[in-house]
C-alpha cells in the first residue's frame, strides 16, 4: 500500500474523532507553546541583561582597593586606603591599552533644593568618567580642567534628582543645591538613562570634581576606586594585567605578595547574571517541557483506545492482504499528524503568548527561530516515540483473533 492511501486512511480515522484528536492534541498545544514563552522570557531577559550592561560601559574596568574579598572576610580599614591619586595619574600616563580613567569619591547625605529635599550621594569624578559609563549632557555643560584643579562647588545632575528637587519643571542650571551644607551651583543636566540591570536608578547621580568631594566634603587623600576603559572590549583582559602590573609596581609589592587592589571589569558581572538567566530559562523550559511528555502520553493513550476500538477493522485488512508494516505505518502516520498539527497550532499559541506578555506585561520578549525549530522537533519525536508502541502493537495483531474481537 502506498504511503498516499495510509495518509487518507489516517486523515480519515481522525476526521471520524474530531473532538478526541484534539484533545489529544491539547496536550502538545500546550506543551509547545509553555516551551516558546518561557525560552523567549529567558532569551529576552538575557538580551536586556546584555543590552543594560553595554549602556554601563562594556569596556568599562573597575579598580577597588583592598584584596579580593572571599566568603564576606572584614578586611583591616588601612586595606580600603590603597588607592591613591598618584595611583591614577600612573595608570593614565603609562597604561596603552586604557583609552580613559577617572578616580572616583563619594560622600552620602541629604540634597537641599529651596523646600525641596532628596538623600542622595555626591560623586567625585573627572570628565572621562562621561565617556567611561557612556553619559551624555544633555543641558548645561560638564565642569572643567580648571574647576578640578580650583576645587570649585558646581555639579552636573541626573533625572532623578532634577525631578525632585525641582519639580515645577524649572531649569536647575545656575541655581544652587545644597549637599550637607556645603552649596554647588549646577552646570549640568544627564540625560536620563533609566534603570540598569541590578534595578538600580541610573538617573539619580550627582557629579562633581573629585578634588571638590576629597577635600570639601571627606577631607580625605585616598580614593575610593578608580574607573577606567579599555581602548576595546577585546582588550579588556590585556588592560586588565597592564593595570594590575602597574600598580603592583607602584605598590612595591613583591613576587608571591597578594595584591592590595581588585580589579573587576563588566565581562567579570555579564557572564555572572548570564549564567543565572540561562539557568533560570533551562528550569522553566523544563518545567514546559514536561507538558509535551504529558501530551505524549496522551497520544499513547489514545492511540491504544484506537487500537482496541478498531481491531476487527485491523483484521479484515490483513485478511485482504494488508502487511503488519502497512498497519504499522497507519497508526504511526496517525499519531505523527496529531503531533505535528499540535506542534503547529502550539507554535502559533507560543509566539501569540510571548508578543501578548511583551505589550501587557511589558517585558523584554525575544523568540529566536532555533527554540521554535527544537520544540517543533521534539513534538514530531513524541509523536514518533510514544505512537510507536501502540502502532506496533496493531501490526502484530492475529488477523482471525481479530476479525473475531466483539
Amino acid at each position: 500500500m502506498n504511503i498516499t492511501n495510509l495518509f487518507k486512511i489516517a486523515l480519515r480515522a481522525l476526521a471520524n474523532n474530531k473532538m478526541r484528536a484534539f484533545l489529544t492534541m491539547l496536550g502538545i498545544i500546550i506543551g509547545v507553546a509553555s516551551v516558546i514563552a518561557m525560552l523567549a522570557i529567558g532569551q529576552g531577559s538575557k538580551a536586556s541583561i546584555q543590552s543594560q550592561i553595554s549602556s554601563m560601559g562594556s569596556n568599562m574596568i573597575m579598580i577597588q582597593p583592598g584584596a579580593d574579598r572571599m566568603g564576606g572576610v572584614r578586611q583591616d580599614p588601612s586595606a580600603m586606603q590603597t588607592l591613591k591619586l598618584e595611583n591614577f595619574e600612573t595608570i593614565r600616563n603609562q597604561a596603552k591599552l586604557v583609552s580613559a580613567v577617572s578616580p572616583n569619591v563619594s560622600a552620602s547625605g541629604q540634597l537641599i533644593a529651596g523646600a525641596n529635599n532628596y538623600p542622595s550621594q555626591v560623586t567625585g569624578v573627572n570628565q572621562d568618567y562621561l565617556h567611561i559609563r557612556q553619559l551624555k549632557v544633555k543641558e548645561g555643560t560638564m565642569f572643567s580642567d580648571n574647576d578640578i584643579k580650583t576645587s570649585a562647588k558646581v555639579c552636573v545632575i541626573g533625572k532623578t534628582i532634577v525631578d525632585n528637587l525641582f519639580p515645577d519643571g524649572s531649569s536647575p542650571i545656575g541655581k544652587i543645591i545644597r549637599f550637607n551644607q556645603v552649596p554647588f551651583k549646577v552646570i549640568g543636566v544627564l540625560q536620563p538613562k533609566g534603570f540598569n540591570a541590578m534595578g538600580m536608578d541610573q538617573d539619580a547621580i550627582v557629579l562633581a570634581p573629585y578634588t571638590t568631594v576629597m577635600k570639601r566634603l571627606l577631607a580625605q587623600t585616598y580614593l575610593s576606586m578608580i574607573f577606567a576603559s579599555a581602548v576595546s572590549e577585546e582588550y579588556s583582559p590585556m588592560a586588565v594585567e597592564e593595570i594590575s602590573q602597574i600598580l603592583r609596581r607602584e605598590h612595591n609589592l613583591k613576587a608571591g605578595q597578594a595584591d592590595d587592589f581588585t580589579i573587576r571589569t563588566q565581562e567579570e558581572i555579564s557572564s555572572m547574571l548570564n549564567t543565572t538567566s540561562t539557568l533560570m530559562t533551562t528550569l522553566l523550559a523544563c518545567i514546559a517541557g514536561i507538558s509535551l511528555v504529558v501530551g505524549g502520553i496522551g497520544i499513547m493513550n489514545i492511540m491504544y483506545v484506537s487500537v482496541t476500538e478498531r481491531t476487527r477493522e485491523i483484521g479484515l485488512r490483513m485478511s485482504v492482504g494488508a502487511r503488519g508494516v502497512d498497519i504499522l505505518s497507519q497508526f504511526l502516520i496517525e499519531a505523527i499528524l496529531i503531533s505535528i498539527t499540535g506542534g503547529l497550532i502550539g507554535v502559533l499559541f507560543g509566539c501569540g503568548i510571548s508578543m501578548l506578555i511583551k505589550f501587557v506585561a511589558n517585558w523584554p520578549i525575544f523568540i529566536q527561530p532555533w527554540s521554535v525549530l527544537v520544540s517543533f522537533a521534539v513534538c514530531t519525536v513524541t509523536g514518533v516515540f510514544f505512537g510507536w508502541y501502540p502502532a506496533k502493537k496493531a501490526a502484530n495483531l492475529d488477523p482471525i483473533e481479530a476479525i473475531r474481537y466483539e
